[in-house]
C-alpha cells in the first residue's frame, strides 16, 4: 500500500476523480527547464495532454510555449497565461474559422500539413491584411516503433507533408504574398521510449535542412515535436529528460541563428495524475476473480484504445496478494483497466489508484452512457 496519497481525504470525497500532485508537477518541469535552458532550447507544452486550467497557470507560469491543434485550445491556452508569441498551432484539418482567429490573435506560427492548406492560409491572411508565419510539418518517414494509433510519420500517414512534395510547397510560398516561411516541424509519434528512434530523426533532419539551405531557404526555427515517453511500469520516476534533449544536443546540427524546438506533452503531466476510484463490487468469473471500480473508460480510455498498462494500487488494504481483472462500469468488454493485476485482497469500499493518468485521461473524458465528467482535485487545495 503506498503512503503518496492523502488517503483519509479521499475516502470523503465521491468518485472517481483525477487528484493532481502539484509538487510533482513542478519537479517535473524543473528538470525540464534545467535541461533546456542550459542549451537554449524552445519548450512548447502540448496541451492535448491535458488542458485543465490549474495546471496549465502553473506550466505557462515558467515561460513555456504551447503547442495546439484547434482554436479552443489556443483560446484556452491565452486565457491560462501563455503568451501568444509562444503559441504553434498543428493539426491536419485546421477549420477557416481557426485559421482566421488564430491569425488575428498573432501566433507564433501555424505547422503546416498539406499544400492545399498554405493556399487556404495565404487566402484568409489576405483577406485580413496579414502575414501568417509558417513552419512545414515535414513527415520523415521514420518508425517510431509505438503504438500504431500514436505513430505519426511513416508512410501514408495522414499527418505532414511528404518529402516529394517539399519543392512544390517552396514554390508555392515564394509565389504566395501573404505566409513567410521561418521552419519546419516534426512530430513522429507519441510515447517513444527507444532514444534511437530520436537519433534517426535527427539524422533525417541534419538532411532537410542541408536541403532547404542548398536552395538558399533560411529556416529560423526547427520543430522536432513531441513524443518522450514516461515509465507506466513505474510512475514515481521521471521522465529521462537529461537522455532525451542530450540526443539533439549531440546529433543535430543547427546553423547560426537557428533555434530548437519542442513539444511535450505527456511527459510533462502524466506522472503529477493519478484516477481515484472505489471498488464497488467484487466477484468471480469461472477461473476469474473481478474487482468492479466506479470509473471507466470513460474516464481513462488509454488500456481501452491503446491496450496501454497503468499501474493500478488499493490504496487502502494490506491483505494477502492476489489476482482481479480491474473493470469499470460501462457497457463495453473494453472497459477493462488491466488483466490479472496483483492486489491486495480488494473488498467493496477499497479506493483504487491507476497511476500516470495525468496525460490523456482529462483530456480524452467523455459522457458517453451519460457518465458525470470526473472532478478534478489537488494536492494543494
Amino acid at each position: 500500500m503506498t503512503t503518496l496519497f492523502p488517503v483519509n481525504r479521499f475516502k470523503e470525497l465521491r468518485t472517481p476523480f483525477y487528484y493532481y500532485n502539484i509538487s510533482v508537477l513542478k519537479k517535473t518541469i524543473e528538470l525540464l527547464k534545467e535541461e533546456t535552458d542550459k542549451s537554449g532550447f524552445k519548450v512548447h507544452y502540448a496541451i492535448k495532454a491535458n488542458a485543465n486550467p490549474v495546471l496549465l497557470k502553473i506550466i505557462s507560469s515558467y515561460g513555456l510555449g504551447a503547442d495546439c491543434v484547434s482554436w479552443n485550445e489556443i483560446e484556452r491556452a491565452l486565457s491560462c497565461g501563455f503568451r501568444s508569441d509562444g503559441i504553434v498551432f498543428a493539426g491536419v484539418g485546421k477549420s477557416d474559422y481557426e485559421i482566421e482567429n488564430a491569425l488575428k490573435a498573432d501566433i507564433l506560427c501555424f505547422n503546416a500539413e498539406s499544400l492545399q492548406e498554405l493556399i487556404v492560409i495565404n487566402e484568409i491572411a489576405g483577406k485580413l491584411g496579414k502575414t501568417a508565419r509558417i513552419a512545414l510539418r515535414i513527415n520523415p518517414n521514420i518508425e517510431a516503433h509505438t503504438h500504431k494509433h500514436i505513430t505519426t510519420a511513416i508512410d501514408d500517414s495522414k499527418f505532414g507533408i511528404i518529402i516529394p512534395e517539399l519543392d512544390e510547397a517552396l514554390n508555392l510560398i515564394s509565389g504566395a504574398k501573404h505566409l513567410q516561411l521561418i521552419g519546419i516541424h516534426f512530430h513522429i509519434g507519441s510515447q517513444i521510449t527507444r532514444m534511437q528512434v530520436f537519433k534517426n530523426l535527427c539524422a533525417r533532419i541534419n538532411e532537410l535542412t542541408e536541403w532547404f539551405s542548398s536552395r538558399n531557404v533560411s529556416l529560423k526555427i526547427i520543430n522536432v515535436g513531441g513524443g518522450l515517453g514516461i515509465d507506466y511500469h513505474e510512475p514515481d520516476i521521471l521522465p529521462a529528460f537529461r537522455e532525451y534533449f542530450s540526443v539533439f544536443r549531440e546529433m543535430l546540427r543547427l546553423y547560426p541563428g537557428q533555434e530548437l524546438h519542442f513539444e511535450p506533452g505527456r511527459a510533462i503531466v502524466g506522472q503529477c495524475g493519478t484516477l481515484i476510484s472505489k471498488v464497488l463490487f467484487t466477484k468471480n468469473g469461472g477461473n476469474t476473480k473481478f474487482a468492479v471500480i466506479d470509473a471507466g473508460m470513460t474516464d481513462l480510455i488509454r488500456p481501452a484504445l491503446y491496450q496501454a498498462y497503468h499501474k493500478i494500487e488499493n490504496l487502502t488494504s494490506n491483505g494477502e496478494k492476489t489476482h482481479y481483472d480491474v473493470v469499470g462500469p460501462i457497457c463495453e468488454s473494453s472497459d477493462t483497466f488491466g488483466k490479472y493485476v496483483e492486489l491486495p485482497e480488494t473488498k467493496r469500499g477499497d479506493i483504487i489508484a491507476i497511476r500516470s493518468a495525468g496525460a490523456y485521461g482529462e483530456s480524452m473524458a467523455s459522457r458517453y452512457n451519460l457518465r458525470d465528467l470526473p472532478p478534478a482535485v489537488f494536492s494543494e487545495d
